[in-house]
């Protein structure tokens, strides 16, 4: 089902960038080095494992929401399964920017995240742009 599998990985994406909050918090408060950690906040490994905490929710958030609308407009839009599996491929984006800090890979995995997550957001805003006012009555 179109956009089931968006809500589902939404929040287990979101459990998990959540619970990567809890290690940036050790990071920060409690790890041997914190003062060096603190003070790298706006560079490096620091400065980019917060974008991966940042963006991984945004991104399962995004999920989230375009999954309950292909759903609940299933009928109404197009392409629901490509915009879903678009919305999908966007969590590359963020586990590609912790492929960056932890394992030294280049972006390639953000760049293609984020183009996936950038034209499955516009595809469906346009898809509602295409829609009739009827299409909204009874929500």
């Amino acid at each position: 089902m179109n956009g089931k599998n968006n809500i589902a990985i939404g929040f287990l994406t979101m459990g998990f960038f959540m619970a990567y909050g809890f290690l940036l918090i050790y990071l920060r408060d409690f790890a041997p080095g914190k003062v060096e950690w603190a003070n790298s906040y706006s560079v490096g490994k620091h400065f980019e494992s917060r974008l991966a905490h940042v963006h991984g929710n945004l991104f399962a958030f995004l999920n989230i929401l375009i999954g309950y609308l292909l759903i609940h407009f299933r009928d109404k839009i197009q392409s629901t399964k490509i915009i879903s599996w678009l919305a999908l491929l966007g969590l590359l984006m963020p586990i590609g920017i912790l492929t960056e800090v932890y394992f030294g890979l280049p972006p390639f995995l953000v760049l293609f995240g984020a183009i996936t997550m950038t034209t499955s957001v516009i595809w469906l805003g346009i898809s509602f742009f295409k829609l009739r006012e009827q299409s909204f009555i009874n929500i």
